[in-house]
């Protein structure tokens, strides 16, 4: 046999071996062919989603168990048992996290408890941790990152044509972890920190580290200004971010929900040997990915890697739809990002003190 047909063997069989994997992980977390032989999902429950993503988490956690063992013993006197807190005397304040620092353990530790793994963020990031100042315990995260590039009902709400997107992208941030942890979730603590992204803090923040920077894919010099943040809940429908308004003040404005496309029921593992796989064939998605490239970048190398098995393209048209919302950090943010022109009106933006004590009001 030559060494071209033993490499083809070799390829077809790992070619039917990755189909039988992908197949097999898609029943086991209750994905069904449709009659039109589309992937179909077993619902769009809270308790079905939080099922869907239960392998990527229980991924992620045997993931991080030597970083658990090491670190949690330190870090747990952060969280809060209910006898911690004084609800009439909660006192919300951001910190700015840095990586390799223990404010950067705990943000991982924390991010662990979501039900819904959290992306790491693509690009520029900013994190924060929010501390309950009354007690010093840990209340919940922020993480806004680089958006997608391409979301429907971002742009139509915006009214982006493709140009005008590409341009002036670079004025929004997406929250990729937001929300509180136990047990200020269980007093609406997730509302008041989605109300937190709104906050002359981050607005600040964001401006000093990014005001002024290079772009890492167009190379131009970049005058950026944080004017939207947009989010999407990670549940269907979202009872945390809808109706949130202090003093007559949006904070979250709900503008639709997605298309229900992702790779998040392709898990960690798989996707290495996916990649691996594109290696095989030579596939210049296999080793393509660089800093500045996007969070779309694993999306697209997946696509490749299923097309070049033969699957359809619509084997990532997963079907759970996420809601949408847009925060919008200035007044006159949409007319800004419409039209390129004008200086941003931040006479409502208020800092995250002010926030806490209308939302505790409240």
């Amino acid at each position: 046999m030559s060494i071209k047909q033993s490499k083809i063997i070799q390829t077809n069989f790992r070619e039917a071996s990755l189909k039988r994997k992908l197949r097999k992980h898609l029943r086991s977390i209750g994905f069904t062919k449709s009659k039109d032989g589309n992937l179909q999902a077993p619902g769009d429950s809270k308790e079905t989603i939080r099922f869907v993503h239960s392998a990527q988490r229980e991924e992620r956690i045997l993931a991080s168990e030597k970083f658990i063992a090491c670190k949690s013993e330190r870090l747990m006197k952060f969280f809060a048992s209910g006898k911690d807190i004084d609800v009439e005397k909660i006192s919300p304040v951001l910190e700015r996290v840095y990586s390799d620092t223990w404010q950067g353990d705990l943000f991982r530790l924390a991010s662990l408890t979501w039900s819904v793994p959290v992306s790491s963020g693509f690009g520029r990031r900013l994190r924060y941790l929010v501390w309950d100042e009354h007690n010093g315990k840990l209340m919940g995260l922020i993480a806004i990152g680089d958006p997608v590039f391409n979301l429907g009902v971002r742009d139509k709400f915006i009214g982006w044509e493709s140009q005008a997107r590409s341009a002036r992208l670079v004025n929004l941030m997406d929250a990729y972890v937001l929300g509180a942890i136990p047990p200020y979730n269980s007093l609406l603590g997730g509302k008041l920190i989605a109300c937190l992204l709104r906050s002359r803090e981050i607005y600040d923040d964001f401006e000093k580290v990014y005001g002024n920077k290079t772009g890492l894919i167009s190379k131009e010099d970049k005058s950026a200004r944080l004017l939207a943040i947009t989010t999407t809940s990670s549940m269907g429908r979202s009872s945390v971010y809808n109706r949130l308004k202090l003093d007559g003040i949006e904070y979250l404005k709900p503008v639709g929900y997605t298309g229900g496309w992702g790779h998040f029921h392709i898990p960690d593992w798989l996707f290495i040997e996916l990649r691996d796989y594109l290696r095989t064939i030579d596939h210049r998605y296999a080793d393509q990915y660089l800093f500045g490239q996007g969070p779309n970048w694993r999306l697209r190398t997946t696509r490749a890697a299923l097309s070049s098995l033969g699957f359809k393209n619509d084997m990532l048209l997963h079907g759970i739809k996420r809601e949408v919302f847009i925060c919008q950090l200035a007044n006159n943010a949409t007319k800004i990002l419409q039209t390129g022109k004008g200086q941003p009106d931040l006479t409502s933006l208020l800092c995250a003190k002010d926030i806490a004590e209308s939302a505790l009001d409240r």
